[in-house]
C-alpha cells in the first residue's frame, strides 16, 4: 500500500484495525478487554471527530473513526487534533500527554497509566500507516 490515507477517515480506521490485528498478539496486549474513545478537538476542517478502539481478550475487534459523539467507552480521552496526531505518529507518548495535561481522561487514571505501555505499542503500529494529517 503506497497511497496515503487521510487521518481519521473510514479507510484509515479500517487499515488501522487490519494492522493492529495482524501485528499485535493477544499476549502483547496482555489479553486486555477494554474500550477507548479519543475525542479530537480543533480538527483542520473545524469538526470534532473521534477514534474508537475496542479490544476483547487482547484482540482488536473494532476501530471506528467518525464525527460527533463517540461511542461509550471505558476510557474517554479528549484533546486537540495535533496532540493526537503526534501520538499516532509515535512522536509523543500517551502517558506523557496525559501527565502534562495535553489530554483529559475520563476513566480510571491508575488503570490508564498501567495501560500506557500497551497504548504506545499500539501507536507504534499506527505510525506505520501511510497517512496524510
Amino acid at each position: 500500500m503506497s497511497q496515503e490515507l487521510a487521518y481519521l477517515s473510514q479507510e484509515w480506521a479500517a487499515e488501522a484495525l487490519r494492522r493492529l490485528q495482524a501485528e499485535l498478539t493477544p499476549e502483547q496486549m496482555k489479553f486486555l478487554s477494554t474500550s477507548m474513545s479519543n475525542r479530537y478537538r480543533n480538527c483542520p476542517d473545524g469538526q470534532d471527530r473521534f477514534l474508537f478502539f475496542r479490544c476483547e481478550d487482547g484482540r482488536f475487534i473494532d476501530v471506528t473513526a467518525g464525527q460527533g459523539e463517540p461511542p461509550p467507552a471505558e476510557f474517554r480521552i479528549t484533546g486537540d487534533y495535533e496532540v493526537f496526531a503526534r501520538i499516532s505518529r509515535a512522536e509523543l507518548k500517551s502517558q506523557r500527554a496525559l501527565m502534562t495535561g495535553k489530554l483529559r481522561l475520563k476513566g480510571n487514571m491508575v488503570k490508564a497509566l498501567k495501560l500506557a505501555s500497551i497504548a504506545d505499542r499500539m501507536n507504534k503500529v499506527l505510525s506505520k500507516i501511510p497517512t496524510t494529517y
